[in-house]
């Protein structure tokens, strides 16, 4: 029970960002039909952006209490990311969008390697250290039984966790309770009669692909200070998990995309644990990004719209 109770523990915190980064999927394709394969990169734009924030803070501020560094360094870079997204939008894809699929398809990866490249070239190949500005003193978690080990957690994953949950409840509110709520909605039923309700398309797409970045920069600040290190390629398999987790759940529903992140999460640390112990190693963590992709090829080949499927609205 003990080791159950730590894997789930491992996987809610997995699954809370794969969530995020999911939502950043799953928004853009409900409202455009097509798949940002750069997110995963603007993901790591915003660790970077938010590890230099917090250098530059503690060195203008050496006084400034750690938690306070942390968020204003999350505000520069969510702030930041979404005003990359937004560019993204209008220079790589605004002009694809009624292009066949595969332009922007590859119109995305192009903007990926760019992005990689940059930073690359501004941060350095090599990983960046990230500060541990959370407390990182372990929490045991036990089941009740004294003859096996506690699991262990801390307060970062504790708050990568709360964190996620509301700023995905935030989201839903924004969506199904706003008049840019509404107005994203009535977008991606049919662009064209939205504009003639008055409502700008262009605006509309905008804001979403913003609101989608700022997002991604979260969930890079939070993965950044779960794991210690940030580096120019950070971002790409953590966005591949996202878009499965947001396949999972049916891509283009919000509500999907949350479910898929913390299934695809708890399934990556629960299958890592109990396979690591059934094979005695072999088959450890080095083994985690298997569980993923073998998820995304089940849901392909059996369910191709997800668990929740995606609403299809009525074309006016």
């Amino acid at each position: 029970m003990d080791m159950f109770i730590q894997q789930l523990l491992n996987g809610l915190v997995l699954g809370s960002l794969y969530a995020l980064i999911a939502l950043g999927y799953t928004m853009v394709y409900g409202i455009l039909r097509i798949i940002n394969f750069a997110h995963g990169d603007v993901l790591m734009i915003g660790a970077l952006i938010g590890l230099s924030a917090i250098h530059l803070l503690q060195s203008a501020f050496p006084g400034l209490p750690d938690i306070v560094v942390l968020i204003v360094a999350g505000v520069i870079a969510m702030a930041a990311c979404a005003l990359l997204a937004g560019l993204i939008e209008r220079i790589a894809y605004r002009r694809l969008r009624n292009a066949p699929r595969l332009a922007p398809l590859i119109s995305g990866l192009g903007v990926s390697l760019l992005l990689q490249t940059v930073a690359m070239l501004i941060w350095s190949r090599n990983p960046q250290v990230f500060p541990q500005l959370l407390p990182l003193d372990a929490i045991e978690v036990t089941a009740g039984d004294a003859t096996h080990a506690p699991a262990i957690t801390n307060m970062t994953a504790i708050i990568t966790v709360l964190v996620a949950m509301l700023v995905m409840g935030g989201l839903l509110l924004l969506v199904e309770r706003t008049r840019l709520g509404r107005s994203m909605r009535a977008v991606a039923e049919n662009p064209q009669v939205a504009s003639l309700m008055g409502i700008n398309p262009n605006s509309v797409i905008v804001l979403t692909f913003a609101i989608g970045g700022g997002l991604a920069a979260l969930a890079g600040i939070m993965m950044a200070s779960n794991y210690g290190s940030a580096h120019f390629y950070m971002g790409f398999l953590p966005g591949l998990k996202a878009f499965t987790a947001a396949v999972l759940g049916g891509i283009g529903n919000l509500k999907g995309a949350m479910l898929g992140g913390i299934l695809l999460g708890l399934i990556e640390a629960l299958g890592t644990g109990y396979m690591g112990e059934l094979t005695d190693g072999v088959f450890g963590s080095s083994y985690q990004d298997v569980f993923a992709f073998m998820v995304l090829i089940t849901v392909l080949v059996l369910r191709p719209s997800g668990l929740l499927g995606e609403r299809l609205a009525v074309r006016a």
